[in-house]
């Protein structure tokens, strides 16, 4: 399936795109290409092929799940306007 010259005005045209003589002739060719790529991808025999969950049989690295910070809480709520039971109070602002 090609693309015209004059379908890339049209497509131009209702996306309300200024298009030049010759981007609308570069656009027209590469969105061919791309098409005719698409053509001769779907051409391919498929049919005794798995599906992939990912292209690259790999694992992911995880580091360990280990505590990095001590627990501030209490230290930190002593900072605020005000707490209670182990949280923020703030101001309501939506009715």
């Amino acid at each position: 399936m090609a693309l015209t010259k004059t379908e890339v005005e049209k497509i131009a045209h209702l996306a309300r795109l200024h298009v030049s003589d010759v981007e609308a002739e570069e656009v027209a060719k590469g969105v061919s290409d791309i098409l005719a790529l698409i053509d001769k991808m779907q051409s391919v025999d498929t049919d005794n092929v798995e599906p992939l969950a990912h292209p690259f049989d790999a694992a992911q690295k995880l580091r360990p799940d280990v505590v990095t910070e001590p627990d501030r809480r209490d230290e930190l709520q002593q900072l605020a306007p005000q707490s209670q039971d182990g949280l923020f109070l703030v101001p309501k602002v939506i009715e």
